[in-house]
């Protein structure tokens, strides 16, 4: 009897038991404003390709280099895929590269069926 009177005594004098929080992956302020600040610049450098008047593929090839950097900080830090795993990053990129692919497959064979027509019919 003595025994399940210490065992209670120790049990009543172990600290309480506090319940467990959930400690998720936590990044720091810093790289969220550095990431903002980066797009403010690249936004900045997108506004100046129109101010700049540049034509052609030049302003369309700028635009779209700093539109696609700029989505990438975006699904890299803001949505986390920098910290996902390998395979879930490839389950989401993938499909859309591969739908790109296809587009532009496409547009080469409008281009070639355009083209026969043209030369066929006139």
């Amino acid at each position: 009897m003595q025994s399940a009177a210490t065992s209670a005594d120790a049990a009543s004098s172990a600290p309480p038991v506090t319940p467990v929080e959930h400690t998720g992956q936590q990044h720091a302020v810093g790289l969220y404003l550095k990431v903002w600040g980066l797009l403010f610049v690249l936004s900045t450098l997108s506004y100046l390709v129109d101010y700049a008047n540049l034509q052609g593929m030049l302003r369309w090839g700028l635009i779209l280099a700093l539109m696609v950097a700029k989505a990438g900080l975006i699904v890299a830090v803001f949505m986390h895929m920098r910290w996902e795993r390998l395979a879930l990053v490839y389950a989401i990129l993938i499909p859309p590269l591969a739908l790109l692919v296809l587009m532009a497959l496409m547009a080469a064979e409008a281009d070639f069926t355009f083209v026969t027509r043209l030369a066929h019919f006139r």
